[in-house]
């Protein structure tokens, strides 16, 4: 628990802050002006419809351009044209797409920020190191290709796991477990790698993986089931490197002086 104080303390320091606000940020504001020129376009697209068609109702004589505009609509959606014929005016239709926009940007903005923080786990855990690990030397293994296809291979058993629960997936609560347990499996996989892999020599990390193991579960269970509160992600991922990262610089410590005393 004091672990945890301690993370959650550390994640509020300005440079993780950094971390955490600045990438979310830049993707933000990028998506969100690209999703307003887009959707701009379309509005304009939409209100000239909408004129063309009060116009024809109003005058009650057929033209021959509305028609085709008609026909072009009723092919690619039946239910646009009853809008805009029948319900409600452009005004409304704009705040639909925007709010409805604006939520899937904010969202989007997130999963993309959560993807490109995972590139900078070396830089938080360097941060962490120099604020309380100053006498653990980082060493590290692996390398691109090694990442790569053991991000394959547990995203293969991940999905196979999918396959295997899918007679379970009918039975209430036992679903919501055979849901989350492949999900928690290549969480569990990834974020001990990322951050073991940063740190420790492959033999530390054998070992820590090893003898630590159920710790290890039960701390990403935690922090998995963290993620599963909505607007958490905003900031948990920068904490879960932080909260893995102070566990495995003390393990490595620890592996480090008692190989000394031998």
């Amino acid at each position: 628990m004091q672990l945890f104080i301690q993370s959650l303390k550390d994640l509020f320091t300005p440079k993780m802050l950094k971390f955490s606000l600045v990438p979310l940020l830049v993707i933000a504001v990028v998506m969100y002006v690209a999703f307003l020129m887009a959707v701009g376009a379309g509005i304009d697209q939409f209100q000239a419809h909408m004129e063309t068609t009060q116009t024809v109702v109003q005058n009650g004589v057929p033209h021959t351009q509305t028609q085709v505009v008609d026909a072009d609509l009723n092919t690619t959606s039946a239910i646009g044209n009853f809008i805009a014929t029948y319900i409600v005016g452009s005004w409304l239709f704009s705040f639909f797409v925007y709010a409805i926009g604006t939520f899937f940007v904010l969202y989007a903005s997130i999963f993309m920020a959560v993807i490109v923080i995972g590139f900078l786990t070396p830089y938080i855990l360097k941060e962490l190191q120099q604020m309380h690990y100053q006498d653990v030397e980082f060493i590290g293994f692996g390398n691109m290709v090694e990442s790569l296809l053991l991000t394959l291979k547990w995203l293969f058993v991940m999905l196979l796991l999918f396959f295997l629960f899918v007679p379970l997936y009918f039975i209430p609560v036992v679903n919501v477990i055979a849901l989350n347990f492949p999900l928690y499996y290549f969480f569990h996989k990834m974020m001990n790698y990322d951050v073991g892999s940063t740190i420790a020599t492959r033999e530390e990390y054998a070992i820590i993986t090893q003898l630590y193991s159920g710790e290890l579960r039960i701390k990403t269970l935690v922090l998995y089931l963290l993620s599963l509160v909505p607007f958490v992600i905003l900031f948990a991922t920068v904490f879960y490197v932080i909260y893995l990262g102070h566990t495995y610089f003390i393990k490595v410590r620890e592996l480090r002086l008692k190989k000394k005393e031998e």
